[in-house]
């Protein structure tokens, strides 16, 4: 069960700490869907949309 609280912004999930840590040792990285070109190294230099999504090299 996922709760979302937006007056507290809040996202909380009802998970025990074992099964998140379970969730998190079998979580492996996704391989990048672009490996070259201007999407790869737009994917590799952007910064978090919270920080505004620009670009740094």
């Amino acid at each position: 069960m996922v709760n979302i609280d937006v007056t507290s912004r809040r996202i909380d999930v009802e998970l025990d700490d074992a099964e998140i840590a379970a969730r998190l040792a079998d979580w492996k990285r996704p391989e990048p869907r672009y490996a070259t070109g201007v999407f790869a190294k737009y994917a590799a230099t952007v910064s978090s949309a919270s920080l505004g999504a620009v670009t740094g090299r």
